[in-house]
């Protein structure tokens, strides 16, 4: 490797909305997260209400079309 042209490498304090902080290697000084392991859904295991429709759903109630009713 060349001297001089590389960044420093160096010991990184993460610090996440939660509070949640944690170190790592990186040439930046500290970073900022929206969302840590600690706060995810995915890893928390704690999903927030969301109403989820399907494609076929939203193509109808976009357009106007109405349910067949039996």
């Amino acid at each position: 490797m060349k001297k001089g042209i590389h960044p420093e490498y160096m010991d990184t304090v993460v610090t996440c909305a939660c509070g949640n902080t944690f170190t790592v290697k990186s040439n930046k000084a500290e970073l900022q997260l929206e969302v840590c392991d600690k706060c995810h859904p995915f890893f928390t295991g704690k999903q927030g209400a969301t109403r989820k429709t399907g494609r076929v759903e939203k193509f109808n109630t976009k357009y106007g079309f109405k349910k067949e009713e039996k």
